[in-house]
């Protein structure tokens, strides 16, 4: 069976880390033209690490088939727990690190988990604010996500 190709860029802002955060993701469909959806949001008291993992989760969650999946991330910590098997080991160890601490964002960590296998997901690491138009883009809703909710805080 063939899954469509999908490639999804994602990031993270907070500011201060912690604080208010957003997160941004843009999904290209090649097979349908290189069409393209962009999804934002935020929250009040956040990390940029959750604001990362927010944006691949809302992504795969806005999939409305399984699909195989380029996804790209300037995120270290979110590409490595997949293609270093951190989240294997995570997994067997009852989501605590080497030093027996809980994972921290172990939540977020299995929703993202969930929804991975539901894809053919490919993790791929892209040097953030490098000039990467669709990371760039991903960057600038998180950031507009983020200071559009400070406003309405006041903050």
């Amino acid at each position: 069976m063939s899954f469509p190709l999908v490639h999804i860029y994602c990031d993270g802002a907070c500011s201060p880390n912690p604080g208010i955060g957003g997160w941004g993701s843009i999904l290209i469909s090649p097979a349908h033209g290189n069409a393209r959806r962009e999804l934002s949001g935020a929250e009040p008291e956040t990390t940029n690490n959750r604001m990362e993992l927010t944006a691949a989760l809302m992504a795969l969650r806005a999939l409305k088939a399984p699909c195989q999946v380029q996804l790209f991330t300037d995120s270290q910590y979110v590409r490595n727990a997949f293609e270093e098997k951190w989240l294997d080991k995570w997994q067997r160890t009852g989501w605590k690190t080497s030093s027996r601490q809980p994972v921290q964002n172990s939540d977020l960590w299995q929703a993202l988990l969930e929804q991975a296998r539901v894809h053919r997901v490919t993790w791929n690491w892209v040097r953030g604010h490098s000039g990467h138009e669709e990371n760039e883009r991903a960057d600038a809703l998180a950031v507009a996500a983020r200071l559009e909710l400070a406003a309405r805080l006041g903050r």
